[in-house]
């Protein structure tokens, strides 16, 4: 029975505000944070228990008063609206179940990458990267450019950008991997369909608890930033390239003109790319034969089309298609691709759980 699911968590819902007034937790700073926190986390889901189990009871008050000569019409028009109530909590309750992702509260690194198709991915990357800043825009989020490389005919061959707000991994985690895009370049006289690649990397930001890396795993080099020519290019050593030795992960960053700050910067990216590897590496380890709910994450796995002659966008994962593709790149309206990408992993996610 559903009832019998919901009682652990109004049972440690109940406990924790027991452990929360009494006189030694309260002497206990860090223990009282850690309740604190964990107590915020259920309440959503207890307050919709406590609804399902108020509704589920008034449901089988009604039932009784069916057969009664009185209140039978009352009672089942209380029905009518009390039965599609439980089903709609039940929904909302099973999503609220689902074992929270610890990264989904913190900003990202967000990695755009030319792959194939020359001058045309790197065109791509600037309007993947347009669309990426108009949603953040919409949510109210901070975007702040790390370090680009410049395209030879425009846009760029590698972007990095942190994204700072409310939930920006939780909305975003799933833009990992290759996007394909279908047009005719500018550059064709023949008018001809051309495809092209951009990869997408999307790193949640870690600090120095989660990830530590010692000084002597890290090899830095200095060289002078490349620039457009005149007065823009840096005369000194500034940018920074630090190797991360033990996994050979690399991070350069040129856009500052101070040695220092492009430091602090590739210091940062760095230490959230090998957070990532560990953590899919503890997740191959234990997820061997198990796919993420939506695809693998995999960088490798080409995950969505964007077709422009015919205004479609295709999420190869659900098989979601959609024909507003400009309404998406130029508005981004990336919520229309979002939500359903969310839903289904929400759904697979309660599919395991045995919900």
């Amino acid at each position: 029975m559903f009832q019998e699911k919901l009682k652990p968590f109004i049972d440690r819902y109940n406990e924790i505000n027991e452990l929360l007034s009494s006189p030694d937790i309260s002497k206990d700073i860090k223990k009282m944070t850690q309740l604190g926190k964990e107590q915020s986390s259920l309440t959503p889901l207890v307050e919709k228990a406590k609804e399902y189990i108020d509704t589920a009871n008034a449901i089988e008050e009604n039932k009784e008063l069916l057969n009664d000569d009185e209140l039978g019409d009352l009672a089942k028009e209380e029905l009518s609206e009390l039965e599609p109530k439980l089903s709609q909590l039940e929904e909302e309750i099973k999503v609220l179940m689902i074992p929270s992702d610890p990264n989904d509260n913190k900003n990202i690194y967000l990695e755009l990458r030319a792959g194939a198709g020359g001058d045309e991915a790197s065109l791509f990357v600037a309007d993947l990267f347009k669309m990426y800043v108009r949603y953040a825009e919409s949510m109210g989020w901070k975007v702040e450019i790390m370090s680009s490389s410049d395209g030879t005919a425009g846009g760029y061959k590698e972007l990095i950008a942190m994204l700072k707000g409310d939930g920006v991994y939780s909305q975003l985690k799933y833009e990992a991997g290759v996007h394909r895009v279908q047009r005719v370049p500018d550059t064709e006289t023949q008018g001809r369909v051309h495809t092209s690649a951009v990869t997408v990397a999307v790193i949640p930001e870690v600090d120095d608890v989660e990830v530590d890396i010692k000084p002597n795993e890290i090899k830095m080099d200095v060289y002078r930033s490349s620039g457009c020519g005149g007065q823009s290019v840096n005369t000194t050593d500034s940018a920074v390239r630090l190797t991360h030795i033990p996994t050979g992960i690399v991070v350069a960053i040129q856009d500052e003109k101070s040695q220092h700050k492009n430091r602090d910067k590739a210091m940062k990216v760095l230490k959230a790319r090998v957070y990532e590897a560990e953590l899919q590496e503890r997740l191959d380890k234990t997820s061997a034969d198990r796919k993420l709910q939506v695809g693998s994450g995999d960088r490798s796995e080409k995950i969505r089309t964007y077709n422009y002659p015919q205004n479609r966008l295709t999420d190869h994962r659900i098989g979601l298609t959609l024909y507003s593709l400009d309404s998406i790149m130029n508005d981004g309206n990336l919520k229309l691709v979002i939500d359903p990408l969310i839903a289904h992993a929400q759904a697979e996610a309660i599919k395991e759980a045995g919900l």
